[in-house]
């Protein structure tokens, strides 16, 4: 499936187009290489590259860009690659993220007894909060000692410049006491 944007809307300064690409395929099916190969040969570069394997399937998002005609060409290399069995394929015109820079970086990272709930309760007080999620991975595993299910997320967020960020971590560590989660919230360094 792919979805076309107007051309002029996505054009970057310096004659540049966005192209965000996503495919979801079985893991022994990873058509990581096969992307990575299409948008160099297309004469695009890859601006930004996310692999995930979720269960017996990966997920791999990429963010390509070039010249107007170049994401073309990479758009109909990619509408042709789309028609392989197991690989459901995404991609779009896309613009740049204008910098963000109200917005304070913050790690969070939760610890705690898997149960339901626990992810959206922590996203719901973001969320509440005005603050963005800028990235998020989670899993449930078995803890090696006990073998107790676990819950871990570690979230990247933007947090408004104006926010008071004492407020806004002690209301954070109340609620993880409320929940029994053990977590932190420190600013991201580098």
């Amino acid at each position: 499936m792919s979805i076309l944007l107007n051309r002029s809307i996505t054009q970057r300064p310096g004659g540049e187009t966005q192209l965000l690409v996503q495919t979801l395929s079985p893991a022994s099916r990873s058509p990581l290489m096969t992307l990575v190969r299409r948008i160099a040969d297309t004469g695009c570069n890859l601006a930004d590259t996310r692999v995930s394997t979720l269960g017996s399937d990966v997920c791999v998002i990429l963010l390509a860009q070039g010249s107007w005609d170049a994401v073309a060409k990479l758009e109909t290399a990619l509408d042709k690659l789309s028609r392989e069995d197991q690989l459901h394929l995404v991609h779009y015109r896309t613009q740049a993220r204008a910098a963000q820079t109200h917005l304070l970086p913050y790690l969070v990272e939760v610890i705690a007894a898997d149960r339901t709930g626990v992810l959206a309760e922590v996203i719901e007080f973001f969320t509440r909060n005005g603050i963005s999620i800028e990235q998020l991975t989670s899993m449930r595993y078995q803890a090696m000692q006990t073998g107790a299910g676990m819950f871990q997320a570690q979230i990247t967020i933007g947090i408004p410049s104006e926010s008071h960020i004492a407020t806004l971590r002690d209301d954070f560590l109340e609620l993880c006491d409320r929940l029994n989660l053990d977590a932190i919230m420190d600013p991201v360094k580098f």
